[in-house]
């Protein structure tokens, strides 16, 4: 190690000089001192996401939320030209819409990330108004078609079932076309989940979104793939010596999806909807054919949105894209 040189050491007493108001500086030292001493006790953006991302930790919201908090937010402070969550108005929030080279459905769907934050923010009392609440995105409504059942059919006359991962797809595919289950409520499903003997699904909150518990019934067919599909999966865990007890395994006995991205079934359903030229054969559209194919049978849509999970039945109309011109003519009966 390099001994400092003895020039480098300072021996004049400079303590002091700069306290208190200094005559060769005009005050300008005891200004800065004051406003150093505010902006320590201002709440920067980044630290209220920090605290906004442990409270949603400790509420139990899903990791892709509180990703899309961490993403959008850190994209709009990198643009926003102020450090403090008191300093932000609709004007930071316009500036950073305009830079954005995106859809609007993007834009919106970022929009409604910042908003959520920024609410969490107002909650929290680091802010004083909704600023952002008449801020808004018009984007055109993009109906999403649900499964049609003829298209289930086909891909299931087409499956081996002999076959144990064709035989797992199948199950899995007519499981969320029957009961309109999430993809990711699926993959973490274990046996304690499926009573047989009464043709129940029995789901605790731990699995579901709202982590609400759901009971949901299973008719004949459904009961006896999966009767078949838990037997072969004790085999396959015993080859293997796993030790699990899901519903949906690999080949190898292990779980079926590592992360959120990564999703043996998903990726399944997308092969066999390519080979056999099928639409909407994937895991949302299943939920959709589940849901309208029960409003079509004439299921009251509160229990359809108690079935999938809804918070509200706001949120079930809009996903069931009930036109004005249908719900007029499905009141008419009742007149």
């Amino acid at each position: 190690m390099t001994k400092k040189k003895a020039v480098l050491t300072v021996t004049e007493d400079l303590s002091g000089l700069f306290n208190g108001k200094s005559e060769q500086f005009g005050g300008k030292v005891e200004k800065a001192k004051l406003l150093k001493e505010r902006d320590t006790d201002r709440l920067t953006i980044e630290k209220a996401l920090a605290t906004v991302t442990r409270q949603m930790e400790i509420s139990g919201n899903r990791p892709r939320t509180i990703s899309d908090y961490n993403i959008y937010v850190k994209h709009f402070i990198g643009t926003v030209r102020t450090t403090y969550v008191d300093e932000l108005n609709s004007d930071h929030i316009y500036e950073w819409l305009a830079i954005m080279d995106v859809s609007k459905q993007t834009k919106l769907t970022r929009l409604k990330c910042l908003k959520a934050f920024l609410s969490r923010c107002f909650d929290n009392g680091w802010i004083e108004r909704k600023f952002w609440r008449p801020i808004n995105i018009k984007v055109d409504n993009i109906v999403k078609e649900g499964a049609a059942e003829r298209d289930i059919n086909i891909l299931l006359s087409v499956l081996n079932l002999n076959d144990f991962v064709q035989l797992r797809d199948a199950t899995a595919l007519l499981l969320m076309y029957k009961t309109g289950l999430r993809i990711n409520t699926i993959v973490h499903l274990e046996n304690r989940h499926i009573d047989l003997e009464n043709n129940l699904m029995k789901i605790d909150g731990s699995i579901i979104k709202n982590h609400d518990q759901l009971l949901l019934p299973i008719d004949g067919t459904l009961n006896r793939l999966l009767t078949v599909l838990l037997n072969q999966n004790e085999a396959i865990r015993k080859e293997y010596q796993r030790e699990n007890n899901y519903v949906f395994i690999t080949k190898q006995g292990g779980i079926i999806a590592t992360s959120q991205t990564h999703n043996n079934i998903q990726k399944r359903l997308n092969k066999y909807a390519k080979e056999y030229g099928l639409k909407n054969i994937n895991p949302h559209a299943l939920r959709r054919g589940f849901a309208k194919n029960l409003l079509e049978k004439g299921a009251n849509i509160a229990h359809i949105s108690k079935a999938l999970g809804h918070s509200n039945l706001a949120v079930t109309s809009q996903y069931l894209h009930l036109d004005k011109e249908e719900v007029a003519e499905n009141l008419r009966k009742f007149l």
